[in-house]
Order: structure tokens, then sequence, then C-alpha cells
């Protein structure tokens, strides 16, 4: 009996140590690592796709309040998109200088190259933050936000010229969709929306408003290959220091423009005459500008993780929701045409999404099946 026990013993034993062995760990670290980089990187496009959706929406119903109480300085509501870039200081003072790249021998873009690549950013977003400025001011919210949907196709175009994204037919389906949700509301001439204001006025916000689409959806392209060219950096870092940077130069832009066409003149009388008082006057473009840096630090976080296109198509995600609380906060009319333009552009960013489930399964299989093949390659045992 007592040789029977110490035989089972020795067979644990070495079954043990089988079971214990390095090529076994090692499998299992290497099949349970990326799934929890894959858990780790959706909680992080979670958090940015929040940041974007919540200031986007607050962004907008703001900027319409300001117009509609009073407000009539499109130089001031260009301003507060981007002078909110404070709050974001102590991310900028808590986060880590030396990054993985340094440590790896990646060479930092010199002076002169970041400064040429965070002065050409930031006029592009002033120039972009002025259109859209003017398109909100003669438009109305739910008009305005569903025109928007356009910036997804002119996207699309840089995108896969400069990003090399490619363009397949869901995607393409996706894009004839936003592109036709925004000219059915661009040949309403007859609706009430245009009798609002003047035909004029009405036309230029239609044009000011694509024209800001197409020059922020170049910019997320630019900004994409900026990062994987120039900047070459993995941090958050360094989606702190692109929304700071690019923002405090199309801050000082918009500022000599204040002074150059004299607004600034009548911002304290614009104050006074506001029909919710100086207080709620203050406190619509303080909590506006917050909206905007909030909004701006999901969109490069996106970029960063994703790509400038789904960065984008998280941005039209929101389109339902402006025009929705439109109606409610702002008296805007539900128009046929608002309706139609509604569904095409949610049918398309269906589209889309589905692109990147399809995308995203196969991303899984080749995952699984790549560690299938490390985990029958490696050693069961020491003998």
């Amino acid at each position: 009996m007592e040789e029977a026990q110490e035989q089972s013993s020795i067979i644990k034993g070495s079954e043990a140590k089988e079971m214990m062995s390095p090529g076994i760990f090692q499998g299992d670290l290497q099949s349970d690592a990326p799934c929890l980089r894959q858990y780790t990187w959706w909680l992080q496009v979670a958090v940015y796709t929040i940041l974007t959706l919540a200031g986007q929406t607050v962004g907008v119903l703001l900027g319409r309040l300001y117009f509609d109480k009073g407000g009539n300085s499109e130089w001031m509501a260009t301003l507060v998109q981007n002078i909110g870039f404070p709050v974001l200081l102590p991310f900028l003072l808590s986060s880590p200088s030396k990054t993985r790249n340094q440590e790896t021998g990646i060479v930092r873009p010199s002076f002169v190259v970041l400064a040429s690549t965070y002065t050409f950013l930031g006029l592009c977003l002033a120039g972009e933050s002025l259109l859209y400025s003017l398109g909100l001011k003669y438009l109305p919210v739910s008009t305005f936000s569903l025109i928007n949907a356009s910036q997804l196709a002119f996207n699309a175009l840089f995108a896969y010229f400069l990003n090399s994204q490619k363009l397949t037919p869901f995607i393409i389906n996706s894009l004839v969709l936003l592109t036709l949700s925004s000219v059915v509301l661009v040949i309403q001439d007859d609706s009430e929306d245009s009798n609002k204001t003047s035909n004029n006025k009405y036309t230029a916000g239609v044009i000011c408003t694509i024209a800001a689409s197409a020059l922020y959806s170049f910019m997320l392209s630019v900004t994409q290959l900026i990062i994987q060219k120039i900047l070459k950096k993995e941090t958050f870092r360094l989606i702190i220091d692109l929304t700071i940077y690019k923002s405090l130069v199309a801050t000082v832009a918009i500022t000599i423009g204040i002074f150059v066409s004299g607004e600034w003149k009548s911002l304290k009388s614009e104050m006074k005459e506001f029909k919710l008082g100086k207080v709620s006057y203050i406190m619509t473009l303080l909590w506006t500008a917050v909206s905007w840096q909030v909004f701006d630090l999901g969109c490069n976080g996106l970029i960063f993780k994703v790509s400038s296109l789904f960065s984008n198509v998280i941005s039209v995600v929101g389109l339902p929701v402006a025009p929705v609380l439109a109606v409610v906060f702002f008296h805007d009319k539900v128009t046929g045409a608002k309706v139609l333009s509604l569904l095409l552009a949610l049918w398309g960013f269906i589209s889309y999404v589905y692109q990147q489930y399809l995308d995203d399964m196969k991303a899984k299989a080749d995952r699984n099946s790549t560690s299938n093949e490390v985990v029958e390659a490696s050693p069961v045992g020491i003998k």
C-alpha cells in the first residue's frame, strides 16, 4: 500500500509539473492579454464617445440659446468654442512628460515642427468655428444639426486620400444616405425655417454650415495623419497637448478678429440687453466654452484610439439628440423634410455601424486563430 501511494504521489507530482510548465503559462498569458487589451480599449472608446456626444449636444443648445436671447456677436460665439482650454491644464500638469515612445528611442519632433503643426491646426479650428457660428446664427438647431451630417461624407473623402481609409459598400451606402439627408434640408426653400429670416440669411447659413463641415472633416483627417507621421506618441498626454495647443492658437486668432472687426465695443451693451440677465449671459458663455472643450477632448481621443472617420461618425450619432431637445426648449418646427432627413441620417449611421461590427468580428476571428496557433506551438512540459 505504501509503495502504491508513493507511485501515485510521484505521478501526481509529475502531472503538476507539466501543468506548471512555462509553456502552459505563456500560452495562457498570451491568450488572456489580447482580451484584457480589448476590454481596456473598448472602455476608453466608450469614455471618449460619451465626452464627444455630451459636449456636442450641450454646446449646440447653449450656442443657440446665446443667439435666441439677444446675443449677436459671431466672433464671441466663435471665441467660446475654443477659449475653454484652461480647464484641461490640470490634466496637462498631472500627465507624465516621459512617454513610452521616448523609452523606445523614437525621436521627438523639433520645436519648429510642433509649433507649425499646432499653428496650422489652430487656424483651421478658428476658421471652422467662425463658419459654424454663422450657420448656427441663421439656422434653427434641428436644421443646423442635420446639415452637419454632411461632414461624414467629407471626412470619408479626405480619409480615403490622406489616411488610406477603405471604402466598403456599407460605408459608401452610409455616405450617400447622409449626404441625401443634408440635400433634403438644403432644397426646402419654401419651408418655415427660411421664412423666420430672410432667404439670403437662410442660404448663407446653409452654405456656412456645409463649409464648416468640410473644414472640420479635413481637420480630423489631417490630425490623424499628424499623429501617425509626426507626433508618433501613444499616450493620454498627446491628446491633452493636441487639444490645448490648437485651442490656444485658435483663441489668439479669434481674439484678434474680435478687435479688428470692432465687435468688442458692443459686448458690454450686449450683456446688459441679454434677455436672461447678466449672470445668465456669463454662465451661458462659460458653459458653452467648457462643453466644447469636452467635445474636443473626446473627439481627439477617438481619433487617437480608432480613426478620424470613426470620430466623425460618433459626432453624427448625436444628430437625433439636438433636434429633439431643440423642439422641446426652442420650439423648433417639426417639418416633413426634417423627419425624412433624420431617418436618412439614422439609416446611414446604422449602415456604418454595421460595417464596424463586421470589421470587429473579423479582427476577433484573426486574434483567436493566432492565439490557437501559439498555444499549439508552445511546449506542454519538460521531460
